[in-house]
Formats: structure tokens, C-alpha cells, sequence
């Protein structure tokens, strides 16, 4: 008999979508009175005077930049003198005054490394009479490889594309988390870890930014464009040894690393630095508000709810395990809350590659949730259904934004011959649910807030 769960599940994760749809929060968050532009959210209340800037400009980058700057558009209009936001490829909305470009994502290409130039110039040409508004999401780093200027100018070493790409395919391939990675990321480049800052001295910014970091810390997002960063080269090449990386990183970058640590290259904008003080970074969107509204919805189609947190991390299959768990403890003892239940989580779990499949950290955890129902009784499969997703629409390197895992994916997969524990020893979730019907394709949502977990038990 089919499982009943799945458009449950996906109105519950839209009503999360929802909430941090970027165009609505800037719409809800900023307004404009003649000259007087208002900025009012959970933690902060200001206003600025148009009337003290002979420019604006808009700049920025990420995954959900163009609806934050199309919103922008409609509020200010011609007060806007121009600007350029990177996003990525498919994730174009068409805006009248700001030049819009897309790059490729999570490795960097040609096209993100033209675009950080150009943003970088046009950083460099704002004055004290310059208003710059920045839009800046997750996937803002990836987006804008744009190599620390003081390595070239200086004659130390020279980082091309390529060797980006193939510092961020390591990473990626290792199990780091997003504030590693992005960690050594600051340090190789001339645009993030605050250094926006220093080109665009000495305008006054104020930066939107949309979290897709467990916790929000402000100098994980896009790699802490217009934030201090307190991490260091030290810091950077450690993380490097942790992941037993330094023999696959590209000579020039271990050069970098080791000059910083040497104290021949500039650190990143560290607290206190003064370059802050004509900066207001303004959080206008979490996974805990998607989380709550995905709650809110739960609870109108009759789930006694719980959410349990929006800061999960670690290993995909290793979170799923627990949360599969959680599930069968709820179903047989009503534990920690009463049937049917809705339970939520959120937050950004990684992969350690081991095969050569495709996938991405939803579907992979989506792919060991269902290995540990297959291992249930009867009973307990047909009551219990789980969606794993990205807000982003774009779970790792797919066209698909997670997958479900219940009993109609049991019976399809057993129908079809599928071997879960064979798709995921090779990291093959794509395939796997591909093949029985079970992907969640969203397209592209223009949002980007980490990733939502939904687990239903009647």
C-alpha cells in the first residue's frame, strides 16, 4: 500500500521555504520614506539618510542575491546607480539597474573569477559618498575565487583558477565541514575574511546577508565577505593536516598558507579592526525561522510537533542513524512527543567520499535512513516517513533538492533489485532514488538557509 506521508512532507518543507523566500525579507525588513531608508529586524533597528550619499550601489553574491537585489530594486528604484551580484548558474532573476552574472558552483570557474574582479573594482571605486548595499547568501564564497592581490603583486606566488578548483575539490571530497573549508578559503583570498571591507573603504556599507551556516556565525557565510574573521593562517594549515591534505593541495596554495604563517602575507580583518565601524551586517534570514514555520505548518495538518534543533552536523549516514532511531522510539513509546508526530531538524551534515557515485549530504542521509527502516519490521516501516533536503534546491551536485526515504521507497527498491548498502558504499544516492521514484525536485528556490529534516510517525 503506498506510503501516505510524501506530500505531507513536502508541504511541510515548502512552508519552510517560504519563510526565507530573500525578495519577501528584504521586502519585510527594509522601507523606505522619501530620503529615509529603515532597516527593522529580530536583533536590529536603524536608519540611514540617502540624502548624505551622491551614490548607491548595490554588490554582492550568492545563491539567493538576485531576489535580495530585485526586492532592492523595487524599493529604491533610480536611487540605485548600479552594481553587479555573482549568483549561481540558474539562479539568474531579471533586475533593470543591477548587472546580474553567473558562475559555477560549489567549484569555482572562469566566469566567478571575472566577476570577483569586477566586483572588486567596483569596490575600489566607492568613495565616503558612497551608500553601498550588499546582498550576500551561501554559496557567495564558491562564487567569487578571487586570489589575495599581495601574493601576485609581491612576486611570492601566483594561485591560478585551477588551482583553486583543485583546493575545493579536496576539501570537498575530505568531510570538512563548511567553517573549514571556508577558513582556508579567507586566507587565499583578496575578497573574503572581511577584506570586501578593505576595498570598499572608506563607503558605508550595510549587508543583508542570508545565513546557510549552522549557527550564523557571520564569518562563515560566503567566507565573512564584510565580517571580521578571528581564524588564522595557523589555523588554515592545521585544518589542512587534520584532513591529510597537504600532498593534494596545489603547490602554490601550501606556499600561501606557509608565507602567512610566516607572517609575510596579511592577516584577514581581525575584531576590533576600525574598517568595521562603517559596516552594519543586518542577518535577515535562518534555518531556525524556516524550521518554525515548517513547525507551524506541521501543526495545522494535525502532527503534535517537535522541532529538536537547527544546528546538526557531522557525517550524513551518521546523523541519520540517530534520527532513525529517534523515530522508532517515538513510534513505539510516544517518546518525546505523541503520535502523529512531526519531528525537525536542520542544519548542514557532510559526506567523506568514498565511491564514485552522485549525490549529495540529503540524499546520501536520506539513502542510510532508509537502510536502517529496510532492517524494521513491517509495522514499523509503514508508520514512519522521512524527507531529507536542501533549501537551496540544489542538494550537492544534483538537480535535486533531497529525497524521501519510507515504505514505498522500501517496496520500489526491493521491486527494482536496488542494493542500498551497495549504493551507498559507492555514494550513489542520486541514482538510488532516481531510479524508484523518490527524488524531491524542487528547481532552483533562489534560497539558501542549510537544509531541513522532516521525520513523520503515525
Amino acid at each position: 500500500m503506498p506510503n501516505p506521508f510524501r506530500a505531507h512532507l513536502e508541504s511541510i518543507f515548502r512552508a519552510g521555504l517560504d519563510r526565507v523566500d530573500p525578495y519577501r525579507m528584504i521586502g519585510r525588513h527594509v522601507r523606505r520614506h522619501g530620503d529615509r531608508l529603515e532597516v527593522e529586524t529580530e536583533g536590529l533597528s536603524l536608519a540611514v539618510d540617502l540624502g548624505d550619499y551622491q551614490r548607491i550601489l548595490l554588490l554582492g553574491a550568492g545563491k539567493a542575491s538576485a531576489p535580495m537585489a530585485r526586492a532592492f530594486e523595487e524599493i529604491l528604484g533610480e536611487r540605485i546607480d548600479g552594481g553587479l551580484i555573482c549568483v549561481k548558474e540558474g539562479h539568474e532573476e531579471p533586475l533593470k539597474r543591477v548587472e546580474i552574472v553567473s558562475a559555477a558552483h560549489p567549484v569555482p570557474d572562469e566566469r566567478g573569477q571575472v566577476a570577483a574582479r569586477r566586483l572588486a573594482e567596483l569596490a575600489r571605486q566607492a568613495d565616503g559618498h558612497t551608500l553601498v548595499l550588499t546582498c550576500i547568501s551561501g554559496g557567495g564564497s564558491a562564487l567569487l575565487p578571487n586570489p589575495l592581490d599581495s601574493l601576485t603583486t609581491n612576486g611570492l606566488v601566483e594561485i591560478s583558477l585551477a588551482d583553486k578548483q583543485a583546493t575545493t575539490n579536496a576539501l570537498l571530497r575530505s568531510g570538512a565541514g563548511i567553517r573549514e573549508i571556508n577558513c582556508l578559503r579567507k586566507h587565499i583570498s583578496g575578497i573574503k575574511g572581511g577584506r570586501f571591507l578593505q576595498l570598499l573603504a572608506p563607503a558605508r556599507s550595510l549587508n543583508f546577508i542570508l545565513s546557510d551556516v549552522v549557527g550564523d556565525d557571520l564569518g562563515s557565510i560566503a567566507s565573512g565577505m564584510t565580517a571580521a574573521d578571528p581564524t588564522t593562517y595557523a589555523d588554515a594549515l592545521a585544518i589542512v593536516n587534520r584532513y591529510r591534505l597537504y600532498d593534494e593541495l596545489p603547490r602554490s596554495v601550501r606556499q600561501a598558507l606557509e608565507l602567512g604563517v610566516a607572517g609575510k602575507l596579511p592577516e584577514t580583518v581581525k575584531p576590533g579592526d576600525p574598517i568595521l565601524t562603517r559596516s552594519d551586517n543586518i542577518l535577515i534570514g535562518t534555518n531556525r525561522q524556516a524550521l518554525l514555520a515548517a513547525a507551524r505548518r506541521a501543526g495545522e495538518l494535525g502532527y503534535q510537533v517537535r522541532p529538536l534543533s537547527a544546528r546538526i552536523e557531522g557525517e550524513a549516514r551518521h546523523v541519520a542513524r540517530v534520527l532513525a532511531d529517534i523515530a522508532r522510539d517515538v513510534a513505539e513509546s510516544d517518546m518525546l512527543v505523541g503520535r502523529p508526530a512531526c519531528l525537525l531538524v536542520g542544519g548542514e551534515t557532510v559526506v567523506t567520499l568514498r565511491g564514485n557515485g552522485k549525490g549529495g549530504r540529503n540524499q546520501e542521509m536520506a539513502l542510510a535512513f532508509l537502510q536502517e527502516m529496510d532492517q524494521w519490521e513491517t509495522e514499523w516501516q509503514g508508520r514512519i516517513a522521512f524527507l531529507a533536503a536542501s533549501t537551496d534546491g540544489n542538494d550537492g551536485p544534483t538537480d535535486a533538492a533531497g529525497a524521501f526515504a519510507d515504505s514505498l521507497a522500501l517496496s520500489r527498491a526491493a521491486a527494482a533489485g536496488q542494493d542500498i548498502a551497495a549504493a551507498l558504499a559507492d555514494n550513489d544516492s542520486y541514482h538510488f532514488f532516481a531510479g524508484i521514484d523518490s527524488l524531491l525536485l524542487t528547481g532552483p528556490t533562489n534560497t539558501n538557509v542549510c537544509d531541513i529534516q522532516i521525520v513523520l510517525v503515525h
